[in-house]
């Protein structure tokens, strides 16, 4: 059975994007991705269509991802086929809980920092596209940071569904 996991950001151009590029490929790394799907919406649907913002582009590029990305909008009927649904910050947190349909679909959003635990009281991933490339890196660094955490708790699911 596979394991499905969205992350979401504002317009899914900046954030959610490489959220999902970078655990990909902690995914590819643990050799799951035959068990775990990873994808990325946002809560807008401003940039429907778009490729991923150029500055998340080179970030990730410039550290050894690959990209390819279009933007989409995240829809309340999706809960029904995800396992997990990863906000990028508390703003997203409570938009997505609020579109769930079930409050078992409600407990499924989390805070992708929260897999951090170097990560303290401050669980944003704050949103760079109004910056420079520095806040793309810094952005690039709390994802990073998270993923191996979140990848523990999704293989701790994986493995636990499949017992």
């Amino acid at each position: 059975m596979t394991y499905r996991v969205c992350f979401v950001c504002t317009g899914n151009i900046c954030r959610s994007p490489m959220a999902e590029v970078v655990f990909r490929a902690r995914v590819a790394e643990a050799g799951l991705e035959d068990l775990i799907e990873v994808d990325s919406a946002g809560t807008g649907g401003w940039h429907e269509g778009d490729g991923a913002d150029p500055r998340t582009v080179a970030v990730l590029e410039g550290n050894g991802y690959a990209v390819g990305h279009t933007a989409r909008q995240f829809q309340p009927s999706w809960f029904s086929r995800l396992d997990l649904v990863v906000a990028l910050d508390a703003g997203h947190l409570g938009a997505l809980r609020r579109l769930a349909p079930t409050e078992q679909d409600a407990r499924k959003v989390r805070l992708l920092r929260s897999y951090d635990p170097s990560a303290g009281d401050d669980l944003d991933v704050p949103d760079p596209y109004y910056g420079g490339v520095d806040g793309f890196e810094e952005c690039l660094e709390m994802v990073e940071a998270a993923s191996a955490g979140l990848l523990a708790a999704v293989r701790k699911d994986v493995e636990g569904s499949a017992a």
